[in-house]
């Protein structure tokens, strides 16, 4: 297939801010373009977002059910070959759902769905489809948390005994729910679900861990807080961790801890050894040892020291810092690889499927689900939710 993937997106026009990361991150192997979108529920906006990306006219829509009629009726060469959809979490089920039946893969922003019922209908739709379907935890994309992956699954720490994942930010330690329009739809029960902050950026948390560590969450102890007076959803959450293999955790995710960032961060402690990386310093990967020196891993294309899938994941040579547009790249690539093998009547090389797909999606759902029953129970621990 000698051109590159043509991409639609669903939301993500004029003001948002994650439609311009993913359409960035999309566009940086030049691997995908961006053809058509329906960018706003108001087709005027739309339009006006579409006049902005430089597209023709008759490939900006006013609905996403109007692009996904529109484009699949275009010849096979002119139509969109996937969908990217960006809007707020009450819209990705219908926009997901319409694409799938009219037999485009997608690309999702997380979390997966509104609620857990909706994502396991998505998860039944991809099976019986059979077409791609990725999920942007854009996090899983840095080279050091691949290298932390691979350092797990090859048994360098030993047994896992603790793992302690945090997400600290501080936006939303004041009351702008009314005047920040992304503030507005993520404290909004109706359009963000049964969860703010736990929706929002504790399931990066909570897919961080599972990533890294290969285990799954088995049953949680929660804690849910909202200290904005007026608030409808939680700011706050404090999670403990029972997981595979006997393992124990700690989880914590705040949008109200003043002065933090997008502190994203996970230290994963075995029997032999432990391993420590933060979001603010993305290319320092560090393992620690009782009764040895500890060791700083750092990116670089043509590192030796680091594993294969690291290395395909690795853009820069060492001592240039890889970031989150990076990071984010890393999905969409994979993604685009992995669909232009099947497009092609090919099995995708293994490496090309290291991007967080609908079942991802399915567990961050039914994480949140847990954890606010969890909030909500005077139970101590709580089953995680099938």
């Amino acid at each position: 297939m000698g051109r590159r993937l043509r991409m639609g997106m669903i939301g993500g026009g004029k003001g948002a801010f994650i439609g311009a990361v993913h359409r960035r991150a999309a566009a940086m192997d030049n691997q995908i373009e961006l053809v058509c979108g329906a960018f706003s529920a108001d087709p005027a906006k739309s339009r006006e977002s579409g006049e902005e990306l430089y597209l023709p006219p008759d490939r900006v829509y006013g609905s996403f059910e109007e692009m996904i009629r529109g484009e699949r009726s275009l010849p096979a060469d002119r139509r969109m070959d996937f969908v990217s959809i960006v809007t707020p979490n009450h819209l990705h089920f219908s926009a997901a759902k319409t694409a799938l039946e009219n037999g485009f893969p997608v690309m999702c922003d997380k979390p997966l769905a509104f609620d857990l019922r909706e994502a396991h209908d998505l998860e039944a739709l991809v099976s019986r489809t059979g077409l791609l379907f990725g999920l942007t935890h854009a996090y899983t994309g840095y080279p050091m948390v691949k290298e932390a992956r691979q350092i797990v699954a090859a048994g360098r720490l030993g047994r896992i005994r603790k793992i302690v994942v945090e997400y600290p930010d501080g936006w939303l330690s004041k009351d702008i729910d009314s005047r920040n329009k992304q503030a507005t739809w993520r404290t909004d029960p109706a359009r963000a679900g049964s969860s703010a902050c736990m929706g929002d950026i504790g399931t990066h948390a909570e897919n961080l861990a599972e990533y890294v560590t290969g285990l799954k969450i088995l049953e949680v102890c929660a804690d849910l807080t909202t200290f904005v007076e007026g608030r409808r959803l939680d700011d706050d959450g404090n999670v403990l961790l029972h997981m595979e293999g006997g393992a124990r955790g700690v989880l914590y995710a705040s949008t109200i801890s003043a002065g933090e960032a997008n502190a994203l961060a996970i230290r994963v402690y075995g029997e032999e050894a432990g391993l420590a990386w933060k979001q603010v310093e993305p290319n320092r990967l560090t393992i620690t040892r009782s009764d040895g020196p500890w060791e700083i891993l750092t990116p670089g294309t043509g590192q030796a020291y680091l594993s294969q899938q690291t290395q395909r994941n690795t853009r820069l040579p060492a001592g240039h810092p890889e970031g989150y547009l990076e990071a984010f790249a890393n999905l969409y690539r994979n993604f685009a690889m992995a669909l232009r093998c099947r497009l092609e009547g090919r099995e995708p090389d293994p490496a090309f499927l290291d991007f967080p797909t609908v079942e991802d999606g399915v567990r961050g759902m039914a994480f949140i689900e847990t954890v606010v029953e969890s909030a909500r129970s005077d139970r101590k621990w709580v089953r995680m939710k099938a």
